[in-house]
């Protein structure tokens, strides 16, 4: 495929086809997007019964109607490891971790869209899968599964974060 004179990479159908159905939301004096609206609130979640963050982040931030749930460890509200070597029940408390903190900002595990899940070891995806399908029910959120070499907290094997579709004005479950 030649590249295109104007842009330098190449051309394909589908990259024009869509161009021109998107042409009503574009500049036409450039191809750039025009913004039609803007997050106008962001609000930060930080649970007080989870450990306290160990770098400059709270638990979640809500943008509009997104959740944006930080990356959550196997540890207790004290911050100590908890599962040992055992990833279910690592993934157990990861879940649970992550089950208080969308409940403060009035979700729970059927307003997840997407999850990402970052182990240590790819193999322990099979063991973590029946503990994802309890806590998921139903519900199917996209997902990304990352290998990594480690975690932030020592022994740690597994660590999830997650995005959330929460209607504003959503209220916190107890």
């Amino acid at each position: 495929m030649a590249p295109s004179p104007k842009r330098g990479f190449p051309r394909t159908p589908a990259a024009s086809s869509n161009a021109r159905r998107s042409s009503k939301r574009t500049n036409r004096a450039s191809t750039r997007p025009i913004i039609v609206s803007a997050v106008s609130e962001r609000e930060e979640f930080r649970v007080p019964t989870q450990a306290a963050p160990i770098s400059h982040y709270t638990d979640a931030v809500r943008a509009g109607d997104l959740l944006f749930v930080s990356g959550c460890v196997p540890v207790d509200g004290a911050g100590r490891l908890v599962g040992g070597d055992d990833v279910v029940a690592q993934a157990r408390q990861v879940f649970a971790n992550m089950a208080e903190i969308l409940a403060a900002a009035g979700a729970s595990f059927a307003d997840v869209a997407k999850v990402t899940v970052f182990l240590t070891a790819i193999g322990d995806r099979a063991p973590i899968n029946a503990v994802r399908q309890e806590v998921f029910g139903a519900a199917r959120p996209a997902s990304t599964l990352v290998e990594v070499s480690a975690l932030a907290i020592p022994g740690a094997r597994i660590e999830v974060e997650a995005v959330a579709c929460v209607p504003e004005g959503a209220a916190p479950h107890q």
